[in-house]
Order: structure tokens, then sequence, then C-alpha cells
């Protein structure tokens, strides 16, 4: 199979996997706000006013993210020598570029912000759980990959080698 072709299996399947625990995570996050009202939520709700099962969006990007990093700095590596860390901190940087992907595109002109704190602010208030999330997928990808077969064979189509 063309090297190209196996790449975009796998980014699509890394894609529609980090979308669906994102999508988990929000209806998780619903479920801990009725839950634990005594929590300070107001300041996530503020900033995230979709519905939570909306997470899984970003969840994707972020999963298309984390796919173009493994792909770029760990094609020489089969999935076997790939540490739960490592792909963690892959995870992360996915994270990070997600959170910056809306400054990047109000900054280039093809977005704009209709929020009273400001661009600097919303990216850094969203950075955080971002990144904390990019690093718990990247982490939970390889943990699915050594578990269980499609995702092995997903990670697989990421690296090739």
């Amino acid at each position: 199979m063309n090297n190209l072709v196996r790449w975009l299996l796998g980014t699509g399947g890394m894609c529609l996997t980090w979308a669906a625990g994102w999508a988990v995570t929000g209806v998780l996050i619903g479920a801990a706000s009725v839950a634990l009202p005594f929590l300070p939520w107001e300041p996530f709700f503020k900033i995230f006013d979709a519905p939570l099962p909306a997470l899984g969006m970003p969840g994707f990007i972020g999963g298309a993210f984390f796919s173009a990093l493994i792909g770029l700095a760990e094609r020489r590596r089969g999935p076997e020598a790939l540490s739960p860390g490592r792909l963690a901190a892959w995870g992360a940087v996915a994270g990070l570029l997600l959170g910056l992907l809306p400054a990047a595109m109000v900054a280039a002109g093809l977005a704009t912000l209709n929020h009273p704190a400001g661009l600097w602010r919303l990216t850094a208030v969203i950075l955080g759980p971002l990144i904390l999330l990019g690093g718990l997928s990247g982490f939970a990808s390889l943990l699915l990959a050594r578990a269980a077969r499609p995702w092995k064979k997903l990670l697989a189509l990421l690296l090739p080698g």
C-alpha cells in the first residue's frame, strides 16, 4: 500500500479515536459539574459554551496534529519501540498546537475574536486543558495500540517501516 494512503488511513483512525475520547471526556465533565456543584465550574463554562460532546471536534483536530507529529518525528521507529511517556509528550505538543491554532487564525486574519477576555488571555486559559488532554490522549493511544489489534494496526499505519 502506498505510504501516503497508509498514513491517511492511520490519521483518519487516530482522529476518530481522539474525537470519541474527547467527546466522552466532555460528557464526563458535564456529569462531574452536576455531581460536584461546589467546584468552580463557572470559568470553564464561560469559555466552553458549546454542548459538552462537542469537545470531540477539537479532539479530532488534535488527533490530526498528533498523527502528523509522530509520523514525522518517529518514522524510524516501529510501534513497539515507542514508550508511553514519549507518546504522551507528543500528545501534549499536539494539544499545545491545538491551543495556539485559534490565535494563529486570528493573527492571520482568518478568524475574529468576540470575547471580552482578549486573545492571549483566552489562549492562556485553554492551553492548560488542551495540553493535558493531548498528553493523556497520546498516552492512551499507545495503550490502546498495545491492548487491541485494530489500534495497533492504526499506529503501524502512521509509522512507515
